[in-house]
């Protein structure tokens, strides 16, 4: 208990909450502080813990914002690519070309993961969608329409995870 008490005083000293972003989320996301969190569970497996940052730790769709997957199991980056434009393509988003474009794409940026391997998806102020790997930028995606829909994956109210969108946004 005296161990917990003296980081937490440390911490305190130095300014440092764990509720702040990383560097390079800040570098992107001015001000970012985490709105939510919380874990995704399929059936008895748990895939990963989600954290979503934003300016001031208030969460706006037209502004920049970073999401955070700690992985919890090995999952194959082209796995992660093929269910990311599978969920897409579940919320109605139809233009075939544009989901193979994007599909090879991911395929080229997702690396295979591990426990506790993290990824972020930053979503930009000029719309541009940058992806990290630990604090290694792992690619980008420059166009806007991609990012609201890469996103909404999470964070839209057509997603296939209610329950982690509401601790995502801060509403439960």
């Amino acid at each position: 208990m005296r161990n917990i008490v003296r980081i937490a005083c440390l911490y305190a000293l130095i300014g440092i909450t764990p509720a702040n972003a990383s560097e390079y989320i800040s570098q992107y996301v001015p001000e970012a502080e985490k709105v939510g969190a919380g874990r995704l569970s399929v059936m008895i497996w748990d895939v990963y813990d989600a954290a979503l940052y934003a300016p001031q730790g208030q969460f706006n769709e037209n502004k920049p914002f970073a999401l955070e997957l700690t992985y919890l199991r090995h999952i194959p980056g082209e796995k992660i690519a093929d269910k990311s434009v599978e969920e897409i393509r579940d919320q109605g988003f139809l233009d075939e070309v544009k989901l193979a474009d994007w599909h090879a794409q991911l395929k080229n940026i997702f690396p295979d993961v591990e426990e506790q391997t993290s990824l972020t998806g930053i979503y930009t102020k000029s719309g541009e969608t940058v992806f990290f790997n630990g604090d290694q930028e792992i690619g980008r995606i420059n166009t806007a329409e991609f990012g609201k829909h890469f996103f909404n994956i999470w964070l839209g109210k057509q997603t296939s995870a209610p329950a982690l969108r509401a601790k995502l946004l801060g509403e439960s």
